[in-house]
């Protein structure tokens, strides 16, 4: 009977759950080091506070392997260790603080990542999850395969990338040069000021309400989708506007013409003020709009 006992006890044990781990790990860093952080599934969210310190909290995937949490001089390095084969449970939610002048490395498979506070640059990957980051002066780039992009600033002249695959780009108080673009989704740019800016989308509509400096650039391209331009402030520059099949509307003055008269599509190029900016719009299936 007791036999019969102990191995209904151990069967117990064994067919238990295991638990999720709770984290709350800190390490001293440079104030200006580089952290790389990486995550397979879950989340990370990244702040910037005002200590030397690295400091990692959250709970970890109850199949995860081990947290790696290390320094290497200038380097730390946070990796959410899974097994080979791994499958569910390594669902893990990172919440990471470290200096505010800290670069940061963020790669992720399945989880979203959040960062604010940053002010060093910021190279963030996913590919199926949603990047949410606050420019400062330093470069940020920005890659989704299936997922959205937001980027917010406060004007800083910064230099940022944002590309997804499947998801929208929205660029919200961004400032110096930039590149967004998107295979299946829209491309928004508001309260920027822009040197030099690329905005592209396949399948998606681009709207621009933002500057552009003297002398600056912008390209917008479309295939499948409208353009949507409204420029604050003043803007004297050289148009070249072209759609393939739909209409023109410009508050500037000057009229569209016929490509040909064999096919719909229209053109429009003209120079306001003393033309040292230049914009250029292309799109295949869609209007543009421009107006300031």
């Amino acid at each position: 009977m007791m036999k019969k006992l102990t191995v209904f006890v151990l069967g117990l044990l064994l067919a238990a759950p295991i638990m999720a781990e709770e984290v709350d790990r800190t390490l001293d860093a440079a104030s200006d080091g580089r952290v790389h952080i990486s995550n397979i599934a879950g989340s990370v969210t990244v702040n910037g506070w005002s200590r030397d310190q690295v400091e990692v909290t959250g709970e970890l995937g109850r199949n995860v392997e081990e947290l790696i949490f290390e320094r290497d001089g200038d380097k730390i390095t946070i990796k959410v260790k899974v097994p080979k084969k791994s499958g569910r449970g390594i669902e893990s939610d990172l919440y990471v603080q470290l200096p505010q002048g800290s670069s940061i490395d963020v790669s992720t498979v399945s989880a979203d990542i959040d960062v604010k506070q940053v002010m060093g640059e910021q190279s963030l990957g996913t590919v199926s999850g949603d990047i949410n980051t606050e420019s400062a002066k330093s470069d940020i780039s920005a890659e989704a395969v299936s997922g959205d992009i937001e980027i917010s600033g406060q004007d800083s002249a910064t230099n940022a990338r944002a590309n997804t695959v499947s998801g929208d780009v929205v660029l919200t108080g961004v400032a110096g040069v930039a590149d967004t673009e998107s295979v299946s989704g829209d491309v928004t740019v508001v309260d920027g000021s822009f040197e030099r800016i690329d905005v592209n989308t396949v399948n998606g509509d681009i709207l621009f309400r933002s500057a552009l400096q003297a002398g600056g650039k912008l390209t917008a391209e479309t295939v499948n989708g409208s353009v949507d331009l409204e420029f604050s402030g003043d803007v004297s520059g050289r148009f070249d506007i072209d759609t393939f099949n739909g209409d023109i509307d410009n508050c500037f003055g000057p009229k569209p013409e016929r490509t040909s008269k064999y096919t719909p599509g229209l053109e429009l190029s003209f120079q306001d003020g003393d033309g040292d900016a230049r914009v250029n719009i292309s799109t295949l299936n869609g209007d543009v709009s421009i107006c300031r």
